[in-house]
């Protein structure tokens, strides 16, 4: 479903836990690392689509969360070329998209990536709010900043450094992170969860083929 523009509406997701940092998820068998979205299906409302959402990546329910804000429009990127299917080119150019900033009211043991067959994420980690950018897909990092920035300002005041994070947003691209940890050939960021999927872990050891985009 596309608009006359040619971008696919989609919703995005900030979850935050109760020290105001958010989930922060690795796409699953690459390295790059970001928050849930998705499409918004003809019929649903952008609030549907996002709980629709919440559950197939994090497998959380509506009543694990409650909305603190949400983006006042669409927020828009392009997708080069090299990531669109041959049979899209032409008519499709991006995603739109209305971003939800949510509180995380039930338990870290909620969370569940592996609630359908079609897992989005294999690792996850509380991250502070400013996100390192060097580690999202180049063509996403505008629209993650926007919708950051646009939604600070509804942070619960529960930690008083938050004012002081936002200076280090453009100052990560290639900032040391710290010691890097390593399971079954993934590289991890400290603190990072490994939710393997048994079915795939015998084949876990081959040469991991990084795809990005969604």
């Amino acid at each position: 479903m596309l608009d006359r523009e040619g971008f696919r509406p989609n919703v995005g997701i900030i979850l935050l836990n109760q020290k105001n940092q958010v989930f922060w998820g690795k796409r699953i068998r690459t390295h790059s690392w970001q928050f849930p979205q998705g499409g918004i299906d003809r019929g649903e409302t952008p609030e549907q689509a996002m709980y629709r959402e919440l559950h197939e990546e994090v497998g959380l329910m509506p009543e694990h969360v409650a909305i603190v804000a949400r983006t006042r429009d669409w927020l828009r990127y392009e997708v080069p070329d090299r990531y669109i299917r041959r049979d899209a080119r032409g008519h499709y150019k991006g995603q739109k998209q209305i971003w939800y900033l949510l509180r995380l009211i039930g338990h870290d043991w909620n969370l569940n990536l592996r609630a359908t067959n079609h897992p989005e994420f294999d690792a996850w980690r509380w991250n502070d709010y400013w996100v390192p950018l060097d580690v999202v897909v180049e063509f996403k990092r505008g629209v993650y900043e926007m919708a950051l920035t646009e939604l600070s300002r509804y942070l619960p005041r529960t930690d008083p450094r938050n004012r002081y994070l936002r200076g280090n947003l453009r100052h990560r691209d290639g900032a040391d992170s710290g010691p890097v940890s390593s399971h079954m050939g993934l590289e991890l960021p400290p603190g990072a969860s490994f939710d393997p999927d048994p079915q795939t872990m015998a084949t876990q050891s081959a040469p991991i083929q990084q795809r990005s985009g969604g």
